[in-house]
């Protein structure tokens, strides 16, 4: 454990003692999200931040210190283990170094070399390597035998030999692969007879870039060009770069000199690395490529998911949702301010009823009938037509009646939901296409409540999510809900059990238990009235107690982050202003004056009563930023609508290794390349935008044939730009993906620098 809790503290840049009590917290069944916010004195403070890397890392190194050690036992059971390899072994720092150094010792099938030493060729394969001077021919005259009939059977033999010793050499298996870390190209053709049929892929039918460098979005998109048999894939150093790499090959041989046996030599170390290491080498490198391209894009994914997660809520306030329909109609649903569904009713506004006044005349009944404050539109199909219809219906309202707030929303996973058991359990009675509408209005006023009831691979924030690892995949977003739904805190008598079953400690069976018990005995009174769930232990109740919160309960602090164990501290800080809890909670400058030293005991150290003291001043506070929402030009509805030039408002809907997709109102997003969105050069889209954001652009591109719409957030509205190589974050050909991205229910657009895949990339979106 040692050696593990010192990689990880470098890593992380924390101290091993640090590591050690996380790793302990974490093996004892806590979860990350209670670590970093409840155990603060424990671990010196790690975030969750830290505390996910620690968790990924500390499952790598437990499977590396497992090897090695069934390892150990291997070449100890076989009598080989020596004390220099040994030390070898302890210290190689990777499962690849690991498995480098077993390979000579690793029980293997029957191979050439195996038959040539059956053969009695080693002496010649070691006659060889001794007299350099000899000749190789003359040498294998005296090992000649009925299974080994001439000369070049003899030297083929104890080429197998020498070849294997040097596909074993951990030393130069490691020199090699750092070499073609550094130098490797990664290499597309197409495959003849496809050019028509992939396309989409055309920028990759002669492409060739340094496989170090190459991002994960151009790495996927060839990966999936391989894999629908339209190119070939092929990862080598240049002509330069394998005459280098048989070089080192043969300089594990030291074939400096010029006799016979060291020119056979040379030819044995080519031969070796063109037919022997440069294919495994490969191989190990395009898993490394797709490993990698992979992580990445999972990380995109899970920051998008986070950004989304964390968008600001509208409010508990009664709220009509339109998911918008032509020939369908319009599904319309309204929620009261908790959340409960109160109506229902589908327009048909536009063909083929045309119906335009019967719809306004429901709108305007809904509106005054239930008090409605806010309206969310879906963005899918005819949003802009719907927007339109609405605000010509709130110019048509009484003065008397106050007009609603109308809001675009993403619908992205609204469908799936509505389609699942949970939906299904939930509105028994309700037909498919109305719980859609139940969903958007909900998600305007509680987004991140609505959202954690959607399969997240369904929401669409991601590059290339289905070609990725799914369990790896699942694991990073399952984790970014968790961190965000504890960092928001549950109200504990209004939340769903899927909302409830993300927080510390909890998960469906006790979010399930839990709802039952509120639906059987009315609301939670106080948090610790959650001891009275069955199967809900004191275990559970430490981990889940501080992120759930009661309004209006018997004990004030219950309605804050100060968890149930250090409530006597607060106690104490409150005693010491000499006025009543809740008077002091809530108002800045109450405190003022308190040193946090001075509530400090053994149990609770200075950073939980700074938490404490920030809590009492503003508990319960939500981190989500203030609600605020883009406004669509007038007049601009559809992608002809659009002209060069024009300053548009819109939201982030996703954001990829090349850029930003943007929701302009047009049915289609706009893509800001990640050489628009500044004034300067932006290596990480994540450094300017993110998911959900509202920004101003400048539209610089319009293909409508291709439905594409390139965007820009630069000063000169990408004037500048246009003069210059877009593609700037990935090296000199810096193109976005050829396949499908998801990233939203509607099409996108994008910058013409970006090459002719992404249309079909748009398309599929």
């Amino acid at each position: 454990m040692d050696r593990i809790a010192r990689t990880i503290a470098a890593e992380i840049n924390a101290r091993p003692e640090q590591v050690d009590a996380a790793v302990k917290l974490l093996d004892e069944g806590a979860t990350v999200p209670f670590v970093a916010r409840y155990r603060k004195e424990a671990t010196g403070g790690l975030d969750d931040t830290q505390l996910r890397t620690l968790a990924d890392r500390l499952t790598y190194l437990r499977e590396l210190e497992a090897r090695r050690e069934t390892i150990l036992g291997s070449i100890r059971d076989q009598g080989k283990l020596t004390d220099e390899l040994s030390l070898m072994i302890a210290r190689a720092e990777t499962k690849a170094q690991l498995e480098d150094i077993y390979l000579p010792y690793k029980p293997k099938r029957r191979t050439k070399a195996m038959i040539a030493r059956e053969n009695g060729l080693e002496p010649l394969a070691e006659a060889i390597l001794a007299d350099r001077k000899a000749e190789p021919e003359t040498l294998a005259q005296a090992y000649l035998s009925e299974g080994v009939p001439t000369t070049k059977d003899a030297l083929n033999g104890a080429r197998d030999i020498v070849a294997e010793r040097l596909t074993e050499d951990a030393t130069l298996l490691g020199e090699l692969r750092a070499f073609l870390h550094r130098e490797a190209m990664l290499s597309a053709k197409v495959i003849e007879g496809q050019e028509q049929a992939g396309a989409k892929f055309s920028d990759y039918f002669a492409h060739s870039e340094k496989w170090a460098t190459t991002p994960s979005h151009r790495a996927l998109a060839m990966l999936r060009a391989q894999k629908e048999g339209v190119v070939t894939l092929d990862i080598a150093p240049d002509a330069e770069g394998a005459a280098r790499a048989e070089t080192m090959v043969a300089s594990r041989l030291e074939t400096r000199g010029s006799g016979p046996g060291d020119a056979w030599l040379r030819k044995v170390a080519g031969w070796t690395w063109r037919v022997k290491l440069s294919l495994s080498m490969m191989v190990d490198l395009m898993g490394d490529l797709r490993a990698r391209a992979q992580e990445e894009a999972i990380q995109v994914f899970a920051r998008n998911l986070k950004d989304l997660l964390f968008a600001a809520p509208a409010g508990a306030r009664p709220t009509l949702g339109l998911d918008p329909g032509i020939r369908t109609g319009v599904k319309a649903a309204v929620v009261d301010a908790t959340g409960k569904l109160v109506a229902t009713d589908t327009l048909y506004p536009f063909q083929p009823k045309n119906d335009l006044r019967g719809a306004q005349a429901s709108i305007a009944r809904l509106i005054a009938q239930h008090g409605i404050e806010l309206i969310a539109i879906g963005n899918g199909t005819a949003s802009r037509e719907t927007e339109r219809m609405v605000a010509d219906t709130l110019k048509l309202l009484p003065s008397s009646v106050k007009a609603p707030t109308k809001v675009v929303v993403s619908e992205a996973g609204a469908s799936v939901y509505s389609a699942s058991e949970l939906a299904a359990r939930e509105f028994p009675g309700l037909d498919v296409s109305l719980r859609g509408a139940v969903s958007i209005a909900r998600r305007l006023q509680d987004p991140l409540a609505e959202l954690v009831k959607i399969e997240p691979k369904s929401i669409g924030v991601g590059q290339y999510q289905h070609d990725v690892d799914q369990h790896r995949l699942g694991q990073m977003l399952e984790a970014v809900i968790e961190d965000v739904v504890n960092a928001v805190g549950v109200d504990l008598n209004t939340a769903s059990a899927p909302l409830l079953a993300h927080v510390s400690g909890l998960g469906p069976g006790l979010a399930e238990a839990i709802v039952a018990h509120r639906d059987m005995n009315g609301a939670f009174a106080a948090r610790r009235d959650l001891l009275k769930v069955a199967r809900l232990g004191p275990r559970a109740f430490e981990q889940c107690a501080g992120f759930l919160r009661i309004r209006d309960g018997k004990e004030p602090l219950d309605a804050s982050a100060v968890h149930p164990e250090a409530y006597e501290v607060a106690r104490r800080i409150v005693g010491a202003c000499g006025r009543d809890i809740r008077q002091i909670m809530g108002h800045e400058g109450a405190l003022k004056g308190l040193r946090a030293e001075q509530f400090v005991t053994e149990s609770f150290g200075l950073p939980t009563v700074r938490d404490i003291l920030a809590e009492l001043e503003k508990p319960g506070r939500d981190p989500r930023p203030s609600f605020v929402t883009a406004s669509f030009a007038d007049g601009v509805e559809d992608i002809t609508d659009l002209r060069p030039g024009m300053v548009l408002e819109g939201t982030v809907t996703n954001v990829a290794a090349f850029g930003a997709f943007v929701d302009i109102g047009v049915h289609q997003d706009g893509l800001v390349h990640v050489s628009q969105l500044a004034d300067r050069f932006v290596k990480d889209p994540h450094e300017v935008v993110k998911t959900g954001q509202v920004i101003k652009v400048t539209v610089t591109e319009i293909d409508v044939p291709r439905k594409r719409i390139g965007l820009s957030m630069r000063k000169d509205g990408g004037a500048s730009a246009r003069q210059e190589k877009p593609a700037r974050s990935g090296g000199p050909r810096d193109r976005s993906p050829r396949g499908p991205m998801q990233s939203g229910p509607k099409g996108g657009g994008g910058s013409g620098a970006l090459g002719a895949a992404l249309q079909d990339a748009l398309r599929k979106r």
